[in-house]
C-alpha cells in the first residue's frame, strides 16, 4: 500500500477541485518544486491511488431524468454470477455487496419511465434474482466522487 504524506494530500486536493490543473500551478499552490510534484503524481498514479482523470457530467443535462437505488435478493451461491450481469448493462452506474434485508444495492439511472421499465424487466428480472425493490431518487443533497478521509 502507498501511504501519502501531506505533500501527496495537498497535490491530491488541487487536482480534485481541477484536475486540469497544470504541475506548475500545483507547484506554486502547494509551494514545492515542480519535480516533486511531478514525481509525486506519477507515483500515486502507478502505485493506483489516482486512477485516472475524466470529465464530470451532469446526468440531468444529458438525458437520464431517472436516478434509482434498486435493492436485490438473490439466490444463494449465485451473488457474483448475478451481480456481474447485472454490472454490464450501460444504466447500472454501481453494484455493491450489502448487508442488510438485500444481498445487492444497485445505482442507475434511466432515460425515462419506458427505459426504467425494460431496465427492471430485463436486467433486474434476470434468473437469480429473487426480489427486488425499486426507489426513484427524487431529490439529490449530496452526490460527489471519493475524496481523501479528513
Amino acid at each position: 500500500d502507498y501511504l501519502l504524506d501531506e505533500i501527496d494530500k495537498k497535490i491530491i486536493k488541487v487536482l480534485q477541485d481541477d484536475a486540469r490543473t497544470s504541475l506548475r500551478k500545483i507547484s506554486e499552490l502547494v509551494k514545492v518544486s515542480l519535480g516533486t510534484v511531478s514525481n509525486r503524481v506519477k507515483k500515486m498514479e502507478k502505485n493506483g491511488v489516482i486512477k485516472g482523470y475524466s470529465v464530470i457530467l451532469d446526468p440531468d443535462q444529458i438525458g437520464w431524468e431517472l436516478n434509482v437505488v434498486i435493492g436485490l435478493r438473490i439466490q444463494k451461491g449465485r451473488l457474483i454470477e448475478i451481480q456481474e450481469k447485472i454490472a454490464k448493462d450501460s444504466r447500472v452506474h454501481g453494484v455493491y455487496d450489502v448487508t442488510g434485508d438485500f444481498d445487492s444495492m444497485v445505482i442507475a439511472r434511466a432515460k425515462n419511465r419506458k427505459d426504467l421499465d425494460d431496465l427492471s424487466k430485463n436486467v433486474l428480472s434476470i434468473d437469480g434474482v429473487e426480489r427486488s425493490i425499486t426507489h426513484l431518487v427524487l431529490n439529490t443533497v449530496k452526490e460527489k466522487t471519493a475524496s481523501l478521509p479528513e
